[in-house]
């Protein structure tokens, strides 16, 4: 399929009280499991960054399909990073997801791009999680959006299709330091 891959990555990563896209776990940050969980499917990956721009290229800068996009706008929240990103897709569909979260299983994104319908978001247990998949023809859509909308109210005016998948690793983010303990903890039983 063709397909993109679009990661957030310019938040101010506040609520961890840390940078938390240079977290490691099992000796990569956790963009970088990010990124390795869509890397096979896409063309290209589209990293969003704005704060902490240098320590974004730094982490990104082994893999040849990662394009970085700076959202000069990133104080303005994740939606004016999702559409700085969608922005620069090219392909028929794209997997849209925050930069933080790190377990997301490659059979997942897999799984998804065997749905045919516009918007597939992965659900586990009746709650939805990432990567969503989107096609490509909603991008003129969500940029005409409001600045104080965001992805989740556009999704509830949108007819969305649910995968349900087995994995809470697609719930599961690193918004504080108690989540990345977590998750760390976690790892050995997946």
């Amino acid at each position: 399929m063709n397909v993109d891959g679009v990661i957030l990555a310019a938040g101010y990563s506040s609520r961890a009280n840390t940078f938390k896209m240079e977290l490691e776990i099992d000796k990569k940050s956790i963009l970088q499991r990010c990124i390795e969980s869509l890397y096979d499917e896409c063309n290209k990956i589209i990293v969003v960054s704005g704060y902490k721009h240098e320590k974004i290229e730094r982490l990104v800068q082994s893999y040849s399909k990662v394009q970085i996009v700076y959202n000069e706008e990133f104080h303005k929240g994740m939606f004016s990073s999702v559409k700085k990103g969608i922005q620069n897709v090219k392909a028929e569909k794209f997997l849209l997801t925050p930069g933080d979260y790190p377990l997301i299983n490659k059979d997942v994104v897999k799984n998804l791009l065997k749905e045919k319908n516009e918007i597939v978001i992965p659900s586990f247990n009746r709650k939805g999680g990432h990567p969503i998949l989107l096609s490509s023809n909603l991008i003129k859509e969500i940029l005409r959006e409001p600045e104080d909308s965001n992805l989740k109210i556009y999704l509830s005016k949108k007819q969305c299709s649910y995968l349900n998948i087995d994995d809470e690793g697609i719930l599961l983010d690193v918004d504080t330091i108690e989540d990345y303990n977590y998750i760390k903890k976690y790892i050995p039983k997946l």
